[in-house]
């Protein structure tokens, strides 16, 4: 395998990372939202990746968590039903910050190997120099 290689597989790494670290964040940032019960709950979002024929990553699409949420008792809401519900996302705070975890290694290595991978081309255009 080459650097030319190497390149093109972390590059494309450091493009699903990014993905998920965006989805992510977008879920983090909607993880309070509250809607009525005649409404569907924020939907979460989970990336799919794949493998590519050539080594490298991709994303296949984004899948959505169940629209039911869960049902909140919280009568005070302006949202709430006659009976006091609201209905909140179902997500688990403790997976999605290990997800955003899992996340920032996976881009963090991809930045590495992409580094290594350049020097190492760099290296062989000094030697090829001479």
């Amino acid at each position: 395998m080459g650097a030319f290689d190497t390149l093109r597989i972390a590059g494309s790494s450091l493009g699903m990372h990014q993905t998920w670290l965006d989805v992510l964040g977008h879920d983090l940032a909607n993880v309070n939202t509250v809607r009525s019960t005649d409404q569907n709950a924020f939907q979460a979002q989970m990336v799919v990746a794949e493998p590519r024929a050539d080594g490298g990553v991709r994303v296949a699409g984004i899948a959505l968590s169940d629209p039911e949420g869960v049902l909140v008792h919280d009568p005070e809401h302006p949202l709430a039903d006659a009976e006091g519900y609201v209905r909140r996302p179902a997500m688990d705070m403790a997976a999605t910050m290990t997800q955003l975890v899992m996340a920032q290694r996976g881009y963090q290595a991809a930045v590495q190997v992409t580094k290594v991978a350049q020097d190492d081309y760099q290296s062989a255009i000094r030697i090829g120099a001479r």
